[in-house]
């Protein structure tokens, strides 16, 4: 187990500069300010605690059914989105849950399309909150996107691949669940968006 988390360490490590670097558009003065080891030790250590933070909520803490999984995954893949932006926070969020199934799996199959729903929602989030306001409609608007594109829609196509019409029986259920998180979901997320000492951490770590 040991030499699984190591080795997953070494990965995750690797994976974070290499994304990071395309993202930086791979210029010189980039790559350089990148090679810092101040910048990339910080840039890893958080993604690292957001990312174990994710894991934490996805395999411990949430009500899971075969057809409907309620958790509070969003908030640090969230604050993920608002410091590194769209394209890290969709990769990071998809390898936390890719070492999730690596380290504690579960009794149900992998499937790949849950990890795009993954990176999708993470993206999403990065699109409507990296370096911009955080208004209560920009922030419904993203967070009814997610519900819409990905729980209602990208993940019950995904049950029905693997499942069939059984699946598409328990739709009003997630549409209902989707329909009592949206509410709960803006409210958190307006709150994390507006706290004075979230928003200084943040401000500090991009400067």
């Amino acid at each position: 187990m040991r030499a699984s988390i190591e080795a997953v360490s070494l990965i995750y490590s690797r994976f974070y500069f290499r994304i990071r670097c395309i993202v930086c558009s791979s210029s010189t003065k980039e790559m350089h300010k990148m090679s810092k080891r101040k910048v990339s030790t910080q840039g890893i250590a958080l993604m690292g605690i957001l990312m174990a933070l994710q894991l934490i909520l996805t395999r411990f803490l949430a009500i899971e059914t075969p057809f409907v999984r309620i958790s509070f995954l969003f908030i640090p893949t969230v604050i993920m989105a608002m410091i590194f932006g769209p394209v890290l926070t969709g990769a990071g969020s998809t390898l936390a849950d890719f070492i999730g199934i690596v380290l504690f799996p579960k009794t149900a199959p992998y499937f790949p399309g849950f990890s795009v729903s993954t990176f999708v929602t993470g993206w999403i989030y990065g699109v409507f909150f990296y370096k911009k306001k955080m208004s209560l409609k920009k922030i419904m608007l993203a967070s009814f996107l997610i519900e819409l594109i990905v729980d209602i829609g990208m993940n019950t196509l995904w049950l029905y691949i693997m499942m069939g019409k059984p699946a598409l029986v328990n739709i009003p259920v997630r549409i209902t669940k989707s329909l009592i998180l949206f509410p709960i979901k803006t409210a958190v997320i307006y709150w994390l968006s507006h706290h004075s000492g979230l928003d200084k951490q943040i401000k500090k770590f991009r400067s």
